[in-house]
């Protein structure tokens, strides 16, 4: 018994000095028909350069939660503060469900101004959407 305690110990203050992983963006989306998380939607994170063009910076897919956790990697000497575009490619979602939709894709533009989370989910339906910031 001492020994599976002492194991015990060791295993929990290994698993507490163990650094995890934290990412300043994330987002979400919920397909308001349904009532459910929207899964497997591509969406594309761009950032605005000094030039007016965007440049890309990452892709992914949605999760079984409609989520994407990991955008923008954050270190301490990490500065993500600029202006970026979220594009979610939400027609072939919609295609796969024999649903007939208004948009073949969203763009949402937003301004990350300090080192804080931000958490940019959307709400859709075939005909609609809305955005907003959460945490």
């Amino acid at each position: 018994m001492k020994n599976f305690i002492t194991g015990l110990l060791i295993l929990l203050c290994s698993g507490i000095s163990y650094s995890q992983e934290s990412y300043q963006l994330s987002s979400h989306i919920l397909d308001v028909t349904k009532g459910a998380p929207a899964q497997n939607v591509k969406i594309k994170l761009e950032k605005l350069k000094s030039d007016k063009s965007w440049v890309s910076i990452d892709q992914k897919v949605t999760d079984e939660n409609g989520r994407i956790k990991d955008f923008l990697k954050s270190t301490d000497k990490t500065n993500h503060k600029g202006i970026y575009k979220l594009t979610y490619f939400v027609s072939p979602y919609f295609k796969k469900q024999g649903i007939e939709s208004f948009y073949p894709f969203i763009e949402v533009v937003f301004e990350i101004k300090d080192d804080k989370h931000y958490h940019v989910p959307i709400t859709l339906s075939a005909f609609g959407y809305s955005t907003y910031r959460g945490n």
